[in-house]
């Protein structure tokens, strides 16, 4: 059948180039082959290498590490190892320690909340945001409206599900009172601007310019890298925003439970938490009830730190670093590539397509991660339940569901703002709201790529989908209920 891996080369000679990327799918990734396993949700969790974990073991095998709270050895030992990781994050970064910092935290969701709960929102200082967003940041609406501060989402456009640089200048601009005068416009705070510079659902990256074009407007700026930069290089002298959330599992795999605030000393320091707790003070009084924060990521830090697992970054850095992120990202744009190219031509005997793409369907622009849904002869969606259970039978890891970025999704299905009102505050199943809305399932599947990803994988997932799903009508017969999105 069409689709071989010579027709592929002949396609993306330059994938011949990434090579060594085979040589450590056989050494440090080889559980992948040994299992037959499929692994196609990098946009979830990144594979670690076996080296990670040799690394970790030597490491708690040679030294004693206590809690960083303190000056007696073990204390010591694990504070210089955590304080080396932080530089290794900025210079990974290239994130000047003079101007910006970086808090560790459990994930890139802790790392907004940070933000989001300490900003001075109000009903001066907006929250602007795009609908493509992971509900990170959709989350963090609700700490600005509990402040009366306006939020206000740009809208999604276009057939390639892209937001455009028009509207995000209106979404921006301050609004003129008649007989008012506004000052320049960086120096007045005008609010937060948040944004994915690669969405989680469709894989569009959106322009690493809006952060300049955002302060031009007055505003701070958070831009979620936690997608874009397992397979892109992000330079933060370049792209000088002012918070930067990340989880390192999705760069490298492990360890879990530890992720990073990047920020700029700056805008930090305009910050104001609504508590403490232990690590984040100097000094705490109970009878003169007040207290002291300590300095900054310090006042980031709630409790003891994953001391343990942070060392662990500074590892998964330097692992990377010595691939290169742009032989990784050479790599997925091939295979990205490939993927956008086969799709389109698998077919039903009856000429009818097997799959629709949701966003672009180039490499222009957009990242390694593939949104669509399987089509059956008539053109019915084939349910995302039925492929998750199929295609994890057959020994392939992908993702389906709404990826936790609803808007991305309303955008997608075409479901308009009405239809949405009109079920707010019912309490129904998720099933019944799906039907109401008129929709034929409950999201979509998700393929993304990375590091130790290859042809094979692809081409096997292009098999499944047509050996599996070719000719076959759709069926919702034996599938529970959907619990959640």
């Amino acid at each position: 059948m069409p689709g071989t891996s010579e027709e592929f080369l002949a396609a993306y000679p330059e994938y011949a180039i990434t090579a060594r990327l085979d040589e450590l799918r056989a050494t440090e990734y080889c559980y992948l082959d040994s299992n037959e396993h499929v692994y196609l949700d990098y946009a979830g969790t990144g594979l670690a290498a076996l080296a990670q974990y040799r690394a970790h073991t030597a490491r708690l095998s040679e030294a004693c590490f206590g809690n960083p709270h303190s000056e007696n050895p073990a204390s010591q030992a694990s504070t210089e190892l955590v304080e080396c990781a932080r530089r290794s994050v900025l210079a990974y970064f290239n994130a000047p320690p003079a101007e910006y910092t970086a808090i560790f935290t459990a994930n890139a969701t802790a790392a907004c909340r940070l933000v989001g709960e300490a900003y001075a929102f109000g009903p001066a200082k907006r929250y602007v945001l795009t609908s493509d967003n992971h509900n990170s940041l959709n989350g963090i609406r609700e700490f600005a409206r509990a402040r009366h501060a306006p939020t206000r989402y740009i809208p999604i456009t276009g057939a390639e599900l892209r937001i455009s640089e028009q509207d995000v200048r209106s979404a921006l601009q301050p609004r003129m009172r008649i007989g008012v005068r506004t000052s320049a416009k960086r120096h007045v705070r005008r609010g937060l601007f948040a944004y994915p510079a690669q969405s989680n659902f469709t894989g569009v990256q959106h322009p690493l310019e809006w952060v300049d074009l955002a302060h031009d407007y007055g505003y701070d700026v958070l831009l979620d890298a936690a997608a874009f930069v397992p397979t892109n290089a992000l330079d933060l002298s370049a792209v000088k925003a002012d918070f930067v959330p990340v989880s390192w599992y999705k760069l490298f795999g492990y360890p879990t439970g530890a992720g990073c605030l990047i920020t700029r000393r700056e805008a930090l320091a305009r910050l104001r938490r609504p508590w403490f707790s232990g690590g984040t003070i100097h000094a705490v009084s109970v009878q003169g009830d007040w207290y002291s924060p300590a300095d900054g990521a310090a006042a980031f830090e709630d409790g003891t730190q994953n001391f343990l697992s942070i060392p662990d970054i500074d590892y998964g850095i330097n692992w990377l670093r010595g691939i290169g992120i742009d032989l990784i990202n050479l790599r997925t744009r091939c295979l990205t590539g490939w993927l956008l190219d086969r799709l389109p031509t698998l077919r039903h005997d009856n000429g009818a397509p097997l799959a629709e793409i949701y966003g672009p369907h180039h490499t222009g622009g957009r990242g390694a991660t593939v949104a669509f849904n399987v089509l059956d002869p008539f053109g019915c969606v084939v349910d995302e339940r039925l492929i998750a259970r199929e295609s994890a039978a057959a020994g392939l890891s992908l993702r389906t569901g709404c990826f936790c970025n609803p808007g991305a999704g309303e955008a997608a299905f075409e479901i308009g703002r009405p239809a949405l009102l009109r079920l707010f505050g019912k309490q129904i199943t998720i099933d019944d709201y799906l039907k109401a809305l008129g929709l034929p399932t409950g999201g979509a599947v998700r393929v993304s790529l990375g590091l130790a990803s290859n042809i094979r994988d692809v081409q096997r997932f292009i098999d499944f989908i047509d050996e599996t799903y070719r000719n076959r009508p759709a069926t919702v017969d034996g599938l529970p209920p959907r619990e959640r999105c």
